[in-house]
């Protein structure tokens, strides 16, 4: 399991504007190369984003599924990475301050190679590739446009 961490200079309802517009995906999630589609119910449980993962020519189409949503506070999804495998991904946004917010993302592969091969080069990579993750989707929710649509839905 990876899990990492990371306090964010918005509030929560700032970083789940960003985890809500299933379109950014590609923005941040290191290892993304392009949202195909998001269907109009993201990030309602039972939706999915259908998206392009890995470098050119060889790069694969999965989808990802919502398993559970609390907006502005937590978002669970199934997300398909085959053929290396399926993992739940679990964002758990916290106020950290009043502009804050600590944001948790804990990653557990659950089917496919990367679950059998668990050592700890495949958990050094994961981790460092999560902490870039979260590094990215930081930047976006402290955009100001991000921040004007929150407004929004506080």
């Amino acid at each position: 399991m990876a899990n990492v961490q990371r306090i964010v200079p918005a509030r929560p309802a700032q970083v789940f504007a960003v985890l809500a517009d299933g379109w950014t995906y590609s923005d941040w999630v290191v290892g993304t190369a392009h949202i195909r589609d998001v269907d109009a119910s993201w990030p309602q449980k039972g939706a999915k984003l259908h998206h392009k993962a890995g470098p050119w020519p060889v790069s694969l189409h999965d989808s990802s599924e919502v398993l559970a949503v609390v907006p502005d506070r937590s978002l669970k999804i199934k997300a398909g990475l085959w053929p290396a495998g399926e993992a739940t991904i679990t964002f758990e946004l916290e106020p950290a301050g009043p502009a804050s917010t600590k944001i948790t993302m804990i990653e557990e592969f659950h089917a496919g190679p990367l679950n059998w091969i668990h050592n700890k080069l495949n958990d050094l990579i994961l981790h460092r590739r999560n902490i870039e993750s979260l590094r990215r989707l930081s930047d976006i929710a402290t955009r100001s446009d991000v921040a004007t649509r929150a407004e929004g839905h506080s």
